[in-house]
Formats: structure tokens, sequence, C-alpha cells
């Protein structure tokens, strides 16, 4: 008995958002959470740290074709509303946003594990996904 029970707290866990109540799915959104992809012959890697007091900061690291790096930086607030993860950035790179920048990101989840998450950002239409890194990760690797 005490084996069912700890397969079914396990399977929960893994569960994806439309089975979890909200709140249970924030929890698990917590954290840190690393990012990487090719766009136009550039490497990206970004990495989202997710607060529990609903803050969030991401760095992001982009290696060009020609080898060029570019580091950037954001923060600001996050929430989920039950389907979508919303983020309003309050600063890049230290600066508060200005026109023709866009401060928002929001991701429709599809899945979110304790381990990974993934949805697809309509505003782009882009899917992405990002993969659980431990919480003493404070910069790009």
């Amino acid at each position: 008995m005490a084996l069912l029970l700890a397969c079914a707290l396990l399977a929960a866990c893994d569960s994806p958002p439309d089975d979890a109540s909200d709140d249970a799915v924030r929890q698990r959104l917590v954290g840190s959470w690393m990012r990487e992809y090719e766009e136009e012959g550039a490497q990206v890697r970004r990495l989202l740290v997710l607060e529990v007091d609903g803050n969030f900061r991401e760095m992001s690291r982009v290696v060009g074709a020609g080898g060029k790096t570019v580091e950037r930086t954001g923060e600001g607030i996050w929430t989920y509303d039950g389907t979508n993860l919303k983020r309003k950035y309050t600063h890049f790179d230290g600066r508060q946003p200005s026109a023709p920048t866009v401060p928002f990101a929001t991701f429709e989840l599809t899945q979110v594990t304790r381990h990974e998450f993934s949805g697809k950002d309509n505003l782009r239409r882009l899917e992405v996904h990002y993969q659980r890194v431990a919480d003493t990760t404070i910069s790009l690797p």
C-alpha cells in the first residue's frame, strides 16, 4: 500500500498543468530554469530564475556565427494564471524598458514537471522548452 501511495505522489509531481491546481503549478515553477536553442545561426542560452515572491531575473548569452558574444539581463514580475506563465519586465540591462521594446513575455504552458516545462509563445509563434538547473546557478556557464 505504501509503495502504491508513493508512486501516486510521484506521478502527481509530473502531471501537466491542467491536472494540478494553479497554486501547485505556480510552486513547481519557482526555481532556476535553462533554455538553449539556435536562432538565425546563433547559439542562445537563457537562465530564468522565478522567485517565490513573484519576481524574476533572466540572463541571456548569444554567441553569433562569427563568435561574437552578447550578454543581456532582464528582471521584473511573473505570474501564473492557470494557463499562462506571464512576465512583465521592469528592467533590461539595468534600465527601464522604453518603446519600441515590448516589456512582456507570455508562454501558454503545455507541460510542467519538477524537471522541465514547455509552452508556446503565441505572439512570436514559437515553442519553448526549459530545464531545471541548480538554484545555485547565478550566471550563465
